[in-house]
């Protein structure tokens, strides 16, 4: 009777079974807004989805919790994926999560938000490449919608604001799906003209109303424009690419004009104050300069000239009489220093003579000793043969003419025998 039973483990089990081969089960889409919102230490999300009638438990891994762009909170719409199963645990039925994106306006935000995070990146929001708009523009462009009250608001507050600025209206499509190759047709066709300032944008609206001016193709046409653009699209609460990468970001069309041109009003404000503080600066200028010109009439070197002249003239005597002092002191110092000079020159010079004469004698006395006319004084001769000197028997024979040199002459002989 019994084995008609079986356990709870077992039914949870066999159910689980056909959750899991269910082909209409395994890939499931979902809608519906997130409630009891946990996000697990180790990454995983537990969350409940729910709709206006019914509810589901959902779990999500980390390692598809990883993929997400945004952060799941309690009370957002959501469009998921996955697969349902059981969870035994409990024997409760339960999404597994494997992909979540945002439900309508989420997925734009999403995509909004992607698409800043890249250009931001490239430097397409960088202040320091912003081109400054023109204080007084002579002629400004602008690209709207050619009827509603954007291009109205614009026109009327240039020409309330500054009368003689020129506007040249560039009509374009600002919503739907053609609006975005429209804005960039008329920015490049904007940059034919000699135009100041460039205005983009349109009046409020939906955030889908408005996407065409968060179209990457359009920020980088607006980032190339070599025309100061102000965006101004929709309120002040909205923002959009465009925003960041224009030169300057208007809350609204209006307040696009109202940066666009100045107010002459506050120019003739300025003039006043300017002629005001002119005057005064005059008035205090020429009070300024009467008083200098007193101060310079009631002078000691005005009322008494000749005084300056004599003070210059004995300080020019005080003077010369230091420079002549100076002179002969330099003289004096210059002249003795020349004496010592000349003093230490001549001892020198005598030093260097007496050496002189002395080595002149000493090298005399040498000759003379070695003069061979002295010896011949002493009784001594010099014998010839030919011119030369004959020092030894060897060097002649009979018969050979020789000259002998004595203190007064020579002598001719001739040799008769020689004898060893």
């Amino acid at each position: 009777m019994q084995d008609k039973y079986i356990s709870i483990s077992q039914l949870t089990r066999y159910i689980k079974f056909k959750f899991d081969h269910d082909e209409h089960l395994l890939h499931v889409f979902l809608k519906g807004e997130i409630s009891n919102f946990k996000a697990h230490t180790r990454g995983h999300y537990y969350f409940t989805l729910k709709d206006e009638t019914s509810r589901i438990n959902a779990v999500m891994f980390a390692s598809s919790t990883a993929k997400l762009k945004f952060r799941p909170t309690d009370g957002m719409k959501v469009l998921v994926t996955g697969r349902i199963s059981v969870y035994e645990a409990t024997g409760g039925y339960q999404i597994y999560v494997e992909d979540m994106v945002e439900d309508g306006v989420g997925n734009l935000y999403v995509q909004f938000e992607e698409l800043k995070k890249k250009l931001q990146q490239e430097g397409l929001f960088d202040p320091a490449k912003k081109k400054k708009i023109p204080k007084i523009p002579k002629t400004v462009g602008i690209i709207t919608a050619p009827t509603g009250a954007a291009i109205k608001d614009i026109l009327s507050t240039i020409n309330r604001r500054w009368p003689i600025t020129k506007t040249i209206l560039f009509p374009s499509l600002v919503q739907g799906a053609s609006a975005a190759p429209e804005i960039i047709k008329q920015i490049e066709k904007a940059q034919e003209y000699d135009l100041d300032v460039l205005i983009v944008g349109r009046g409020g609206g939906s955030i889908e109303d408005m996407w065409c001016f968060n179209d990457e193709q359009v920020a980088r046409a607006i980032y190339a424009c070599k025309i100061p653009v102000i965006s101004a699209v929709g309120h002040e609460i909205d923002f959009t690419i465009a925003d960041f990468v224009a030169d300057l970001r208007a809350p609204t069309p209006t307040g696009a004009a109202e940066m666009a041109v100045p107010n002459v009003h506050d120019f003739y404000q300025y003039f006043g104050q300017v002629e005001l503080r002119l005057k005064q600066a005059m008035a205090t200028l020429i009070s300024t300069k009467k008083d200098q010109l007193s101060t310079l009439k009631r002078s000691y070197i005005l009322t008494n000239p000749i005084a300056m002249y004599q003070v210059k003239e004995q300080k020019f005597d005080s003077l010369f009489e230091k420079i002549c002092l100076l002179m002969n002191s330099i003289l004096t110092k210059e002249k003795t220093e020349y004496e010592n000079v000349k003093q230490k020159l001549e001892t020198n010079i005598q030093k260097v003579l007496e050496n002189e004469k002395n080595r002149y004698l000493h090298a005399l006395n040498k000759l003379e000793i070695l003069n061979p006319l002295l010896t011949i004084k002493r009784g001594y001769s010099i014998t010839r043969n030919n011119d030369h000197v004959i020092t030894s028997i060897k060097h002649v024979k009979p018969q050979d003419k020789i000259e002998i040199e004595v203190t007064d002459g020579l002598i001719e002989a001739k040799v008769e025998e020689v004898k060893s």
